[in-house]
């Protein structure tokens, strides 16, 4: 499976704290599970945190799930503790916290080289800070571990004074921006969580404009999101359908010598049959391993 075709429509926070929960998301049809050491950890239970969380991954069965752990920022007394207690475990990444600059993500790779970790383990990088949006581009260019922009919204808005209005005005711009650097350098680009629970509606307004704006999953604080998430971000059946079409309308232009096509009176080129053949790949992966 390779990353453009690796499902990431739902990335549910799983607090490392809470054995149930943890227990529980072994279950779940969450593409996947940030086993969370940061923001959702009190940090008088930090260090119990660690314990239960690798008890919990040593004791396996989280099958197709990708693990990603969201360690505390090394400039915390906590972080590289973290690493050091992951450093040899079997999970897909690192999620970096509150990342401002490039030097955030350098710091941290200097400690995960020294604890050992693998070179090749996957960096997350969380988009939370007025400072991070500005720097966003170096940040993904930082590394070429650096694989993922996961917005933190919350924290986000939080630092500038904007409202929590449903169509998030205030946050425009720098999703918006965090989008195009993640385009421009094949990263995945996770949004937000949306924070009230009781508010149904509200989430899937925020889903649908997540994906709209060009989001491949989001991220989630409770598993009863999971389902609406997973059915948003997934390919639809009416885009597949042009997807084939695409592909379809494009084969036979080559076969007259053609380098373009016309479809529906759009002009078709190769970048077009590039993400049709994305989204089939990515609907077939979906079906194969996380239906349920």
């Amino acid at each position: 499976m390779t990353e453009k075709s690796r499902p990431r429509r739902s990335a549910l926070y799983v607090p490392g704290s809470n054995t149930r929960a943890l227990d529980k998301a072994r279950k779940l049809n969450a593409d996947v599970l940030i086993m969370d050491l940061e923001d959702s950890v009190a940090p008088s239970m930090k260090e119990k945190a660690r314990k239960i969380t690798m008890t919990e991954l040593n004791n396996g069965g989280y099958n197709d799930h990708e693990l990603i752990i969201r360690i505390n920022g090394i400039d915390t007394e906590w972080g590289e503790d973290d690493i050091n207690a992951f450093s040899k475990a079997a999970v897909d990444g690192f999620l970096i916290p509150k990342v401002n600059d490039a030097q955030t993500v350098i710091s941290t790779i200097d400690h995960l080289n020294r604890a050992g970790v693998p070179q090749e383990t996957p960096l997350w990088c969380m988009m939370e800070t007025p400072g991070g949006i500005l720097n966003c581009n170096d940040i993904a260019v930082s590394s070429n571990r650096v694989t993922a922009l996961v917005m933190g919204t919350t924290d986000l808005i939080n630092d500038l004074r904007g409202r929590d209005t449903s169509g998030r005005e205030a946050l425009l711009p720098s999703l918006g921006l965090c989008l195009l650097v993640a385009r421009t350098h094949n990263l995945s680009a996770l949004d937000g969580v949306y924070m009230d629970l009781s508010d149904d509606k509200g989430f899937i307004l925020s889903c649908n404009q997540g994906r709209n704006l060009g989001f491949d999953g989001k991220t989630l604080i409770h598993p009863k999101t999971l389902e609406k998430a997973n059915e948003i971000f997934a390919p639809q059946l009416e885009e597949l359908e042009y997807a084939e079409r695409v592909i379809s309308a494009y084969t036979e232009a080559e076969k007259q010598g053609d380098g373009v096509s016309l479809l529906d009176g759009k002009l078709i080129e190769h970048l077009h049959v590039t993400e049709a053949k994305r989204l089939i790949q990515l609907a077939k992966t979906i079906s194969s391993r996380y239906k349920k």
